[in-house]
């Protein structure tokens, strides 16, 4: 069974700095498609940001592009969200997801994902 537990969110003013982290257990992070997602109140939950297995550039929406950066430290079994320059839109409950099988269009479809963190809120203030 995955777990995923994601930490580091809080309260930060706009243009502030945030990183948020996923811990997962077992391998997950070094045999999975690894992926973050928001979701604002009243919202469906969004796309942020994945980083594939073979490598290769990640992907980001276009609203963090240039914000936000994903990694993946394998030995730790840990992927990151260092976001920086926040906005106020960017408040959120964001999620870490994993699956074995991601690739093209499903990166960006919640649904495609088997295994879900519990969420970190991250608010930011204007």
């Amino acid at each position: 069974q995955v777990q995923l537990v994601e930490s580091g969110g809080g309260l930060v003013q706009t243009g502030g700095s945030l990183r948020l982290s996923c811990d997962a257990s077992r391998r997950t992070v070094s045999t999975y498609a690894m992926a973050w997602f928001r979701q604002a109140p009243g919202k469906e939950r969004a796309f942020v940001a994945g980083v594939r297995l073979s490598g290769g550039n990640p992907l980001y929406a276009e609203s963090v592009k240039g914000r936000f950066t994903i990694s993946r430290d394998n030995a730790k079994n840990t992927v990151y969200l260092q976001m920086g320059s926040l906005k106020p839109e960017d408040t959120a409950i964001y999620y870490c997801a994993a699956d074995p099988n991601i690739y093209g269009s499903k990166w960006y479809v919640a649904d495609e994902y088997d295994y879900w963190g519990q969420g970190t809120q991250v608010t930011v203030s204007s």
